[in-house]
């Protein structure tokens, strides 16, 4: 335990000497948040306060792409030699796995924080017990796409691959996921892909909590998107954090492994100028 503690506080106090990594996340949020509004807007007038919709889309993806991109941190640490001396250390690999993606998973849970109190300012209403209900949701995704992108990191071995990797898994989950443009509006023949997609019942279970849409009967959750009838089946919001519990584990499992017999001498970082 020790280990894995030092290595999540090495990483949290990386993060702490690097402001301009939070105000960019801030600013990406602002600034999705200022073009989707348009969207939500035209298409949402129902809906009783899309803003907030919006707002606790956003949340959850910023969670979501900083837990994925932030392990990108390790090739940088095999690269620099960092990872040498701590793999000369009395710890095993595993232990050096689950504590970038543990360290990978409080950051992501931060900064989604930072953009909750933004949120709040902007009209998000939210209980303490809501408040602790949406950081365990954030946290959950963290872990899971923090494993994920651990893993995707090992299996690259370079940043430039990794990068690519990142891209084409991102764009697609971000924009089929509801955080941005509402399901109910997306066209028939992308639902089958929204409905794979993992960070589509992320999305919903977060805004069913931030929202504190509990009250509500499950065909205006439905209605809504943030219950989902497939086929005569309904995933609930609950059924969808579940769901993402066990990718989360199962990805737990792909990323220590890989991790555990990944071959660390050709890991590759790309830097500026051509230079390796």
């Amino acid at each position: 335990m020790r280990a894995i503690f030092a290595i999540v506080m090495r990483n949290l106090i990386k993060l702490s000497r690097d402001g301009m990594r939070l105000f960019f996340t801030v600013f990406m949020a602002v600034t999705f948040l200022f073009i989707f509004s348009f969207v939500m807007k035209s298409s949402m007038a129902g809906l009783d306060h899309p803003m907030n919709y919006l707002i606790s889309g956003i949340i959850i993806m910023t969670v979501f792409q900083t837990a994925l991109n932030n392990s990108m941190s390790i090739l940088e640490d095999i690269s620099s030699g960092f990872m040498k001396e701590i793999l000369v250390a009395p710890i095993s690999r595993w232990q050096i796995a689950i504590g970038h993606v543990l360290s990978s998973a409080i950051i992501a849970v931060l900064q989604g924080s930072v953009i909750i109190i933004i949120g709040l300012f902007m009209g998000l209403r939210a209980d303490a017990l809501h408040v602790v209900l949406m950081v365990g949701l954030m946290a959950l995704v963290g872990l899971t796409f923090s494993s994920m992108g651990l893993y995707f990191a090992a299996l690259a071995k370079e940043s430039a691959a990794f990068q690519l990797l990142v891209t084409l898994v991102t764009m697609p989950l971000t924009f089929l996921s509801g955080a941005y443009i509402p399901t109910m509006i997306m066209p028939r023949i992308l639902r089958p892909i929204v409905y794979l997609n993992p960070l589509t019942y992320a999305t919903s279970a977060f805004r069913y909590v931030s929202l504190n849409m509990g009250g509500l009967s499950m065909n205006a959750l439905i209605k809504s998107g943030v219950a989902f009838d497939i086929r005569g089946f309904i995933v609930t919001p609950c059924l969808g954090a579940m769901l993402i519990g066990v990718i989360g584990a199962v990805f737990m499992f792909l990323c220590v492994n890989q991790f555990i017999h990944a071959d660390l001498s050709r890991v590759k970082v790309f830097r500026r100028h051509g230079h390796r």
